[in-house]
């Protein structure tokens, strides 16, 4: 079958010499020449678990991809990792990454005319990054993930990432020994692999395989497996399928492929960075889906999946259970999904799923039956009112109670949370507002797993909120709202709160308030100073002038 074909512009164009004569320098032969060309793009680097790996993956892709008649040649982005970062000044480059990897992917892929892409993930903002970039590009592209990383293990206890950051907590508290904490740091991370509860990257890499840009199991497949190792190998194959039918992502990304991811998320019960990343894949799909529109299924989709960092499993018990694709079958027969959508199978959702067991459900197991949910409806609540006049973000599974009331304790940084909690100044019963710390206010919306991570170890999570213009980790549980908008750095309402207003989390209503006037709001207003961030230069500074609200998603291209 002729493939169209867009690399003749550098590798078979007489007119072109200099293109020619630059691959024919890298030792290509005239048979790799005339092959359609597949970029490999890796996230890969030595310095976390996570995508430390990636590289050897995208290796064997490029390995597997002349079974095929493909050329493939790896070339790289970046990866901020979330849990090296967090807690320091580096955590406000992570969200910005994700545009780093859309903008390097884009430009690589066009301005080499190749003819597809692979994209090889690992950590939080690779996969809507990758994702991002192939829409852009809409060329036909796969991407892989690498994989969620086994399960730690210290004096009989199964452990995670979250499990380091409770640690400290627990240590700044006095309820962990030094011996045993310096054991809970060692062992949390075993190996290669995404942190393996349903955090961001296991709940982005699910919504990924559900929107149809990447191979059945990808999402649920370790990283240390031979399944993994045989999903690169299979890549090629789909890939020439896609190529030959010109299959692209702007076929694939559609409203009901958006609806299809949403819904896989909410019933998993997935992170709270879902919410901005799917807005943001829409945005850059052309695809009119909105807040609301997130609203709107979070309300009609029960919460299934029992796992951490509320719950009890891992990534790793649903492998064991068939994995995502069985889990989605479930969620088909019961009506929750499309079964048309197209994927990068060449097929729809309905057909990848047709011969898979659906999952076994119990009110023991990973899923829970839909007639008993963990919870009735979702549990990624959109709040309003006039402390979030654009919306707001909380993860209420259910076990944090529905509202929450009491006087705020405001934070102007991260910095000053942390040591307040650590100094036993945080008081039960009380709101913290940590702002300032939004998408132009951080810049980059750093993650609050330190100081949420702080307060559960420290036995406050019944007993305090958290509301932030900043974002929160997958790993973050416990009643917590953040991408409250707009941010205070803009003007908005939660830069105005002051020490003892009183302040309201309804869940069930979907409300987030303070028992302020609308005319003292307004008053203080008046006296209200913006942060100064006039030292900033290079990503930062461009990504504070060109960032869009968290409600819309993040992305630095509308404007």
């Amino acid at each position: 079958m002729t493939l169209k074909k867009h690399s003749w512009e550098i590798s078979d164009n007489p007119e072109h010499p200099a293109g020619m004569a630059m691959l024919y320098a890298t030792g290509m032969s005239d048979k790799k020449m005339k092959q359609p060309f597949v970029g490999v793009a890796s996230c890969g680097y030595e310095s976390n678990p996570c995508n430390m790996h990636l590289n050897d993956f995208a290796g064997l892709i490029k390995e597997s991809s002349q079974d095929h008649d493909l050329t493939g040649l790896v070339f790289n982005t970046i990866g901020i990792s979330d849990g090296t970062s967090m807690g320091t000044l580096g955590m406000r480059y992570s969200l910005v990454s994700r545009e780093i990897i859309a903008d390097s992917i884009e430009s690589f892929i066009l301005g080499h005319s190749f003819d597809a892409c692979v994209a090889v993930a690992g950590c939080d903002k690779n996969m809507p990054g990758a994702v991002m970039g192939m829409l852009r590009i809409d060329r036909p592209s796969i991407m892989v993930y690498g994989g969620t990383i086994a399960s730690g293990n210290y004096k009989g206890e199964k452990l995670n990432i979250v499990s380091a950051f409770e640690a400290f907590g627990k240590r700044v508290n006095g309820n962990i020994s030094d011996e045993d904490y310096d054991g809970v740091i060692r062992n949390a991370c075993p190996g290669a692999g995404a942190c393996g509860g349903m955090y961001t990257a296991n709940t982005m890499s699910s919504a990924i395989e559900a929107l149809g840009m990447s191979l059945p199991y990808s999402a649920s497949n370790p990283a240390n497996s031979p399944e993994k190792l045989q999903e690169c190998r299979d890549v090629n194959k789909y890939m020439r399928i896609l190529l030959e039918k010109d299959i692209k992502p702007s076929d694939i990304v559609t409203r009901k492929s958006i609806e299809n991811a949403v819904t896989v998320v909410i019933a998993l019960g997935g992170s709270t960075n879902a919410v901005m990343h799917m807005i943001a894949i829409a945005r850059t799909a052309g695809v009119d889906f909105t807040i609301n529109d997130f609203k709107a299924i979070n309300a009609k989709t029960p919460m299934l999946g029992d796992f951490k960092p509320s719950g009890k499993f891992m990534m790793e018990d649903l492998h064991e259970q068939g994995g995502v694709p069985a889990f989605m079958k479930y969620m088909l027969q019961k009506g929750f999904l499309h079964g048309d959508c197209l994927t990068v199978t060449g097929q729809t959702l309905e057909e990848n799923l047709k011969d898979i067991a659906p999952v076994t459900v119990s009110m023991v197991n990973v899923i829970h039956p839909l007639e008993t949910p963990i919870k009735a409806t979702g549990h990624l609540c959109i709040l309003e009112g006039n402390l979030a006049p654009e919306g707001s973000v909380a993860k209420i599974t259910g076990k944090e109670g529905s509202s929450f009331t009491g006087p705020a304790h405001v934070f102007d940084s991260e910095q000053e949370a942390n040591d307040a909690i650590r100094d036993h100044k945080v008081q039960k019963g009380e709101v913290l507002v940590i702002r300032n710390i939004g998408p132009k206010g951080g810049p980059g919306m750093p993650e609050m797993l330190k100081p949420t991570s702080m307060i559960i170890g420290a036995g406050l999570g019944s007993d305090v909120a958290l509301i932030t213009d900043g974002r929160f980790s997958g790993g973050t549980h416990g009643f917590v709202v953040g991408h409250v908008t707009p941010e205070a750095w803009c003007g908005g309402p939660i830069g105005l709160v002051k020490n003892g207003d009183i302040i309201t989390i309804d869940a069930d209503g979907l409300k987030l308030s303070v028992a302020v006037s609308d005319e003292e709001l307004i008053e203080r207003k008046k006296s209200w100073k913006q942060k100064d961030i006039s030292d900033l230069q290079g990503t930062l500074k461009k990504y504070n002038k060109l960032v869009s609200t968290a409600s819309e998603g993040c992305v630095t291209d509308k404007f």
